[in-house]
């Protein structure tokens, strides 16, 4: 099984950049999208008849907004963190037999920290979302989290030191997120790999010298990891700030996979 994450920062933009190119090439089970930035009815995808497409738009028009396009149908699906109340689209949630699969597109600090205190309580809620999720299947979170967890995940650490998606405070949320029994795929397999980021300023040669952050990811349930076959970052896809993330898994029908 093939998932995909990609941030697109505005997906009628990145159809003009390629985005049909790499859907097509990449040929996902899974496609998950962030930072849609449109209303229902400004755009049609043609992805063809094999795939169910899930829209979350925000309320405020040009923002924000999740989409999942899936070969398998889900179960169920719901929208939001809690009783489909999330007026910025932020996520998406599909049941399926085996796992949960949760698209997020979590809440930046701003670049002056005024939204640091929403963005941590945001995450406190997060955190108890998925391991409420977790007690009943395993669960895969993807998506554009906000934040470069360690040093090793942007090129000038020690510069940034305290900026918005690497304060010490967000930073805590996510080891306290992977702490609660979460894996960050990419790390699982490449722990020490240096200078693989996906996103980068749009400021001139940022990206060509790549100065960037990783910033999204693929984490599962612990229990997924046996389950687990690569994980991969596409650095050299354009079309967005971000990159597509990647994730390869051998699911099966394994009863481990159901229940604690």
């Amino acid at each position: 099984m093939k998932l995909v994450s990609w941030n697109v920062n505005g997906l009628r933009a990145c159809v003009n950049k390629g985005f049909y190119d790499y859907f097509k090439e990449v040929e996902a089970d899974i496609f998950c999208v962030q930072e849609t930035k449109l209303q229902e009815g400004q755009i049609e995808l043609e992805l063809g008849e094999e795939y169910e497409q899930y829209w979350n738009y925000a309320e405020k028009k040009g923002y924000s907004g999740t989409a999942i396009f899936t070969r398998i149908k889900p179960l169920s699906v719901w929208y939001g963190l809690e009783e489909n109340d999330e007026p910025e689209g932020r996520m998406i949630t599909l049941e399926f037999d085996n796992f949960y699969l949760v698209n997020v597109y979590t809440p930046n600090a701003k670049r002056d920290l005024t939204r640091l205190e929403y963005r941590l309580e945001w995450e406190n809620r997060f955190r108890s979302y998925l391991l409420e999720l977790d007690g009943r299947k395993p669960v895969i979170v993807c998506g554009d989290m906000n934040v470069a967890h360690q040093e090793i995940d942007l090129k000038n650490p020690k510069s940034n030191l305290g900026n918005s998606g690497f304060t010490l405070e967000e930073r805590g949320k996510m080891t306290e997120l992977l702490g609660a029994g979460f894996v960050d795929t990419f790390r699982h397999f490449y722990p020490d790999r240096e200078q693989v980021y996906s996103w980068w300023s749009y400021m001139p040669k940022v990206r060509e010298r790549n100065i960037g952050w990783r910033i999204d990811y693929f984490l599962t349930s612990g229990r997924l990891t046996p389950y687990l076959k690569d994980a991969d970052i596409d650095c050299q896809v354009m079309g967005s700030d971000h990159c597509p993330v990647k994730l390869y898994l051998e699911m099966s029908e394994n009863p481990l996979l159901i229940t604690k």
